[in-house]
């Protein structure tokens, strides 16, 4: 039986890495040292503190390392602790068009985790990261990013998908077995949006993508020993596609596949909030470059944007740092009186600030008339003096269209990075990841 699964099976299984274009494969590598960067501010944070508690009890003296740590642990707990560092801080990458994908919190945790337990080559970490990119990216096109209208929360449930895949990858799978692990991980999907609604909890949403990137390997390991999974788990009745969806299109699970690759689509955030609060922070920038005004010279905002940013993101009073960085509003009123690229100004020091707190009361969201994009924004702002700005903004920095050069990148990777000893050494090993004959020697912990 032909089904979607077995089509991109058969696809993942046998690609090699000399089949990958070369735009593709630097788009790979940026989101491999992206991710790691992230992971060591995540490994800092409480929450990533947490889990790496909880990692070394129940999987210490295993094969793999939490990124920034000493201590190795299980491959699956380590794929855990790293999808959660690396989720930590609304820094990892995603797809531009955006369709509910976490690329580096659900693939790089897996490939590091099994790479080391296995020794594979950097090549091969590599090619299995394009790999899973190529099939979560379609799942999550033909989602057509409405599984969070539903209330969950997308990457939760893509990422079990594109995980699976990267493990069976390193792990050799056929193509028969990648299908059966795709079926099983179908069944590992998880995560709804409470947190964005509760007033509380929030840091859950952390942990959304250290479990698809654990149940990838967990999903895989099974396959490879005969456990099967349902093959129309894509596509077929109460498969993902019906379940999970609001709505879909099948056809997108294998379009172009072996003709195009979507690897090329990922983007690298600057800002550490949603994606959907980067044109506005960017115009802001802009704004404030050209017309030399600060917080306090500001009476009101509007920001019109998608109808999903005035449902889920538009909270003008935020209770934790999870909830910022959800709130277009808080992350508006950052860009006006703090650094919108500094992780503190969504800490303890942002929120404790009462100027930034009654800004963000002052700015409304409203539904962008006639939207060129699911990220498009317009800011109106209106000066106490009587002035008003304003300024449409459809991209962002990061996106494929406006890529970061490998400056950018290694400067978001050192402010990630803080004091970790090995930061210079592991950033020269990831920029040349290809020349690497054996995962175990990267300087990870």
């Amino acid at each position: 039986m032909f089904t979607a699964a077995r089509t991109l099976s058969t696809f993942a299984a046998t690609l090699r890495h000399e089949a990958i274009p070369d735009l593709d494969a630097r788009r790979a590598r940026q989101c491999l040292i992206d991710t790691v960067g992230v992971c060591l501010l995540g490994s800092r944070l409480p929450w990533g503190r947490m889990v790496a508690d909880y990692a070394r009890r129940y999987g210490d003296n295993g094969t793999s390392r939490m990124v920034g740590l000493p201590q190795r642990v299980s491959a699956p707990l380590a794929a855990l602790a790293n999808g959660v560092f690396a989720h930590g801080f609304e820094l990892d990458s995603l797809r531009k068009p955006g369709a509910g994908v976490h690329p580096g919190a659900a693939l790089v945790p897996v490939a590091l985790a099994l790479g080391e337990e296995t020794g594979c080559s950097g090549k091969a970490l590599l090619t299995a990261i394009v790999a899973g990119c190529e099939v979560m990216f379609r799942i999550g096109a033909a989602s057509k990013h409405s599984s969070e209208r539903l209330g969950f929360h997308a990457p939760g449930l893509t990422g079990p998908f594109g995980a699976a895949v990267t493990a069976a990858h390193i792990l050799g799978l056929d193509a028969e077995r990648l299908t059966q692990a795709i079926g099983v991980a179908g069944s590992l999907c998880g995560g709804v949006l409470a947190f964005t609604k509760g007033g509380n909890g929030a840091m859950v949403k952390r942990l959304h993508l250290g479990r698809a990137a654990e149940s990838g390997i967990l999903a895989a390991r099974l396959a490879e020993s005969g456990f099967e999974g349902p093959d129309t788990i894509l596509e077929g009745r109460y498969g993902f596609l019906e379940t999970y969806c609001a709505e879909s299109d099948p056809a997108l699970l294998v379009a172009g596949l072996g003709e195009r690759f979507e690897t090329g689509r990922l983007c690298i955030k600057r800002y550490p909030c949603h994606v959907t609060a980067h044109t506005p922070l960017f115009a802001i920038e802009a704004l404030r470059r050209e017309h030399g005004f600060d917080g306090d010279d500001v009476e009101s905002v509007i920001v019109r944007a998608s109808a999903k940013v005035v449902s889920h993101h538009a909270d003008p009073n935020p209770a934790d740092t999870m909830a910022a960085q959800y709130s277009v509003p808080y992350c508006v009123a950052v860009a006006l009186r703090d650094d919108p690229m500094d992780p503190d100004a969504f800490g303890a020091r942002g929120l404790g600030d009462a100027r930034i707190r009654a800004l963000c009361r002052a700015v409304r969201c409203e539904v962008l008339a006639e939207p060129s994009g699911g990220w498009a924004s317009e800011v109106e702002i209106t000066l106490k003096d009587g002035r008003l700005l304003g300024r449409a903004v459809d991209d962002f920095p990061g996106t494929p269209t406006l890529p970061l050069d490998a400056e950018a990148l290694r400067a978001k990777y050192r402010r990630c990075a803080g004091g970790f000893a090995a930061a210079e050494r592991l950033l020269e090993q990831l920029e040349h990841i290809e020349a690497v004959a054996d995962v175990r020697t990267l300087a990870l912990g």
